[in-house]
């Protein structure tokens, strides 16, 4: 899918080539020959991990898939469908914590936005979810994350319970929740004012095109 002639995944891999990564691990379902035909000529290392029950799973099990590859590094998640401005992961780099999640505070808000809710100082987050009540939202957690190799560990480990459990309708971000309560630390990098955008339908794909048109 292209936005404003460029594809979601080839700015992608210009941010992360840009912010120095050297690998790209990518967990697949749907259409995996495609992605591969796609990253054929990356710049960087692709390692693909398939998720056969792509169809009738959530996202932290094809998470908890790469934890081979990733478990003991640094480094950016991110959602397949949003296209983003580089800035917004120097910002996550610049950031301490073990979790720090890229956040706009000033999006207008719906039932459906994976939110946050923020500590009294509005710089730590004590909780993701769909289900936080827009009242009590301190923005909107916009897919992409820095996960330090802090982190990686007890998170591969709370997905790895949280499969072993058959909770495989969890988001991620359920899981990083799980992780604050038991004491591990996230931030909300605030990205307010930063162009980006999670494209699900038409309507998201025409923002797009508005907001990355120059």
């Amino acid at each position: 899918m292209s936005v404003s002639s460029r594809t979601i995944l080839a700015r992608a891999l210009d941010a992360l080539v840009g912010a120095g990564i050297s690998r790209l691990v990518v967990a697949t379902g749907y259409r995996e020959d495609a992605l591969r035909r796609a990253l054929a000529e990356a710049p960087l290392e692709v390692i693909y991990r398939p998720n056969p029950d792509y169809d009738r799973t959530q996202n932290s099990v094809s998470l908890a898939l790469c934890r081979d590859a990733l478990e003991g590094e640094d480094f950016f998640r991110l959602d397949g469908d949003v296209v983003f401005e580089p800035e917004i992961l120097a910002r996550l780099e610049a950031d301490g914590a073990p979790i720090a999640a890229a956040v706009d505070r000033g999006r207008m808000l719906d039932a459906e936005a994976m939110k946050v809710r923020l500590d009294p100082l509005g710089r730590g987050i004590l909780a993701f979810g769909k289900g936080i009540p827009l009242s009590e939202s301190g923005g909107e957690s916009i897919g992409i994350e820095r996960i330090s190799a802090e982190a990686g560990r007890p998170l591969f480990d709370a997905l790895a319970r949280a499969g072993a459990a058959g909770e495989t309708s969890l988001y991620y971000e359920d899981v990083y929740s799980r992780l604050i309560v038991d004491g591990l630390r996230s931030s909300a990098v605030d990205v307010t004012g930063l162009r980006w955008c999670e494209i699900d339908a038409p309507d998201d794909l025409a923002a797009a095109e508005r907001i990355f048109s120059t």
